[in-house]
């Protein structure tokens, strides 16, 4: 009992270290400094360094009375450009950049489970890697550069735990099959010909098309695609001209689209780019689309979804063990893992009803009660030690 307190407490300093000093996505430096330089104080550990702004630690087992799993623990390590508003003793000291996704809990979970585990020695069959990914936020993101460079490389099965303020301390949240959305934004510019706005019929109005194409592309989800496999697409920016009496030469759209299904996103970009293409043909006008493809969706296990739940219910019961309605839109770049290794990422929670409102992620006062976080070490630890007996 008073090693589980100990762990805990330290947890708990290694998550509120992290959050007190949050760094972007690609410059996580002293995040990884920090964290290896914990690591390295571990024993049986190999510490690397793949990246300049990520770590991976190897823990190998030396018991051959059976071959074992190769089993791969993520953590992601990077802030969000977002300007924290708790009133936290520990806040962020870096002026606009907050942990506001969780990504300093759960490295300082995982940073348990490395320590917890690496204690029990090397006498079990195996090996356990664990993953302090930089870059989630961002695409590219991390993952796949990870990815590229080996990291699933003889690798059975991977884990993941994302906190979420939509359950409570004591609960975890899971979901076999698609756990997230993929995610492509789009960028369209509409170049027209602009003119005296009292005089429209010489111009060619970038904002009027914008304004059909916003409304056209709302068709792909009503009407190009079966309901059962619909994406969610949002346009979120459009911008056109500086003055009340002038039409513009240009517009410009922005926005994303969400899907669950392969076929379907590749099936939507091209409605896309063909009503677009249309609305501006049919009134003078050319359009110039950009995309940024993003990670594609989570796809957890059904086998190890099955085993993550198990190992949950023994930690909080099995009421404690909740399922998702459905999969989120949110995008998770975790998915680069499950392409191509079977893997679980499931939700803990991490709100306490005295906090009052549960700000989402991303919000500037989200927060979590981190009493959860000694749940996640367990998860880890107790994951690790079912596979690598």
């Amino acid at each position: 009992m008073v090693e589980t307190i100990d762990l805990k407490q330290q947890v708990i300093k290694w998550r509120r270290h992290l959050h007190m000093y949050p760094e972007l996505s690609h410059q996580e430096h002293e995040t990884a400094r920090y964290i290896y330089n914990q690591l390295v104080t571990f024993p049986h550990l190999e510490v690397k360094r793949l990246t300049e702004t990520s770590v991976c630690a190897f823990l190998k087992g030396t018991k051959t009375e059976n071959k074992g799993h190769t089993i791969l623990l993520r953590a992601d390590i990077d802030a969000l450009p977002i300007e924290e508003e708790t009133d936290l003793l520990f806040k962020s000291t870096n002026p606009g950049v907050m942990h506001a996704c969780g990504h300093d809990a759960h490295p300082a979970m995982l940073l348990g489970a490395a320590k917890a585990l690496a204690e029990r020695g090397t006498d079990f069959c195996g090996e356990i890697r664990f993953v302090f990914q930089h870059a989630e936020e961002v695409t590219p993101g991390g993952a796949a550069q990870l990815v590229a460079l080996g990291i699933v490389e003889n690798v059975d099965y991977a884990f993941a735990l994302h906190v979420s303020p939509d359950y409570e301390v004591g609960q975890f949240a899971m979901k076999d099959g698609k756990f997230t959305a993929a995610a492509d934004d789009f960028e369209i510019k509409i170049y027209g010909r602009g003119g005296h706005a009292s005089t429209p019929e010489v111009a060619i109005d970038p904002l009027l098309i914008g304004s059909e194409i916003v409304v056209a592309l709302q068709t792909i989800v009503s009407r190009k695609v079966p309901s059962t496999h619909a994406p969610v697409l949002t346009v979120a920016k459009f911008h056109c001209g500086t003055a009340l009496n002038i039409i513009a030469d240009t517009a410009e759209l922005g926005g994303t689209i969400r899907s669950l299904d392969s076929t379907i996103r590749v099936d939507a970009r091209k409605h896309l780019e063909k009503i677009a293409t249309s609305i501006a043909s049919m009134h003078g006008a050319k359009v110039e689309i950009k995309w940024e493809l993003g990670c594609p969706s989570v796809t957890n296990d059904k086998e190890l979804t099955a085993l993550s739940r198990r190992i949950a219910g023994e930690i909080v019961g099995d009421t404690g063990v909740k399922e998702l309605p459905g999969p989120m839109f949110g995008t998770e770049d975790f998915a680069d893992f499950s392409e191509v290794v079977p893997s679980s990422m499931q939700f803990i929670g991490v709100h306490n009803e005295e906090f009052g409102e549960a700000y989402p992620l991303h919000h500037p006062r989200f927060k979590i009660d981190e009493e959860a976080l000694i749940y996640g070490v367990r998860y880890f630890e107790n994951i690790a030690r079912t596979l690598c007996p």
